[in-house]
């Protein structure tokens, strides 16, 4: 089938097109650098939270993953923690009842014994789908979608970034950080990677700039709230995208009121919004987008 490079709705207005995929794509580091510098024609983009899981398809899985990229571009934000022989696999918890049909403490089980296991879905029903390696993901996502990975329970991020370059993934990734020295460690470790790193203010930025993180790497995490639009004006005009965390009273909000309110925070200025109703979240990005001919080369859709 033809690639149309444009960034359309119509792949939402019903579940019978679940065939196509959206996919995001890029050549190497430098045109996602390019493509994460922010101007006024930026396509909005949506961040699934923990891979976009529905009924069916549980967190943190390759399928769910795949499942996303069905219906609308993705940005995949997913969780690594390690193995008792300290193999890095994808899970949000520190234990296995919630997300599987095992019990105990992840850093207790082996690689081998996680594998046997099968996850479940939000609603605790048990899938045929298994726990995945990071290895595994960042195989699975070349030219797919981007990852933003979550790094949980003291990971050492010299780990994750050793799997970035082993897998050849460093065009495709944002790896997520929580406060300035670990932007500034992120950064020390792989200058050419972009990082999420927590930005809620003028001075956080400030911060992050004293510790040696350039703008260029930067791609804000703005929190769960929506900040004052000034925040994120002022970070446009250092040329940074902005993620708003809708997980939470956000997306409870537009289920409650209406999806409106996805398209409100982009045009405050949010630029990516990390959803749990992705599916929702997705279909008014896409829309947003199609109503104002916003378009990237990076998106494929097949």
């Amino acid at each position: 089938m033809k690639r149309i490079l444009l960034f359309v709705a119509a792949g939402f207005c019903s579940m019978q097109v679940s065939a196509q995929q959206h996919l995001l794509q890029f050549k190497s580091v430098t045109e996602l650098q390019q493509f994460m510098q922010w101007t006024p024609a930026r396509v909005p983009l949506l961040s699934c939270h923990r891979g976009g899981p529905v009924p069916g398809f549980p967190e943190n899985a390759i399928e769910t993953f795949a499942n996303s990229t069905k219906f609308h571009p993705s940005i995949i934000e997913c969780d690594a923690t390690l193995t008792k022989d300290s193999a890095l696999v994808m899970m949000h918890d520190d234990r296995l009842d919630r997300t599987s049909n095992g019990t105990g403490i992840i850093r207790e089980k082996t690689a081998a014994e996680l594998k046997s296991l099968l996850l479940k879905d939000d609603n605790g029903t048990v899938t045929t789908f298994h726990i995945p390696t990071l290895d595994e993901v960042l195989q699975w996502g070349r030219n797919k979608v981007l990852f933003t990975l979550d790094v949980k329970r003291s990971v050492p991020y010299k780990m994750m970034v050793d799997a970035v370059r082993r897998n050849k993934a460093e065009a495709y990734i944002i790896m997520i950080t929580y406060n300035a020295n670990q932007a500034a460690e992120v950064h020390k470790l792989a200058p050419d990677l972009m990082i999420s790193a927590s930005v809620r203010s003028v001075a956080d930025l400030e911060r992050l700039n004293a510790m040696g993180v350039p703008n260029d790497r930067i791609v804000a995490f703005t929190g769960t709230s929506a900040p004052d639009k000034a925040v994120y004006d002022y970070l446009h005009t250092k040329g940074i995208w902005c993620i708003q965390g809708t997980m939470g009273n956000l997306d409870k909000s537009a289920q409650a009121n209406g999806e409106q309110i996805y398209t409100n925070l982009i045009d405050n200025g949010a630029d990516i919004l990390s959803s749990d109703r992705s599916m929702e979240a997705g279909k008014t990005l896409s829309q947003y987008a199609a109503d104002r001919k916003l378009k990237t080369k990076h998106l494929v859709i097949k």
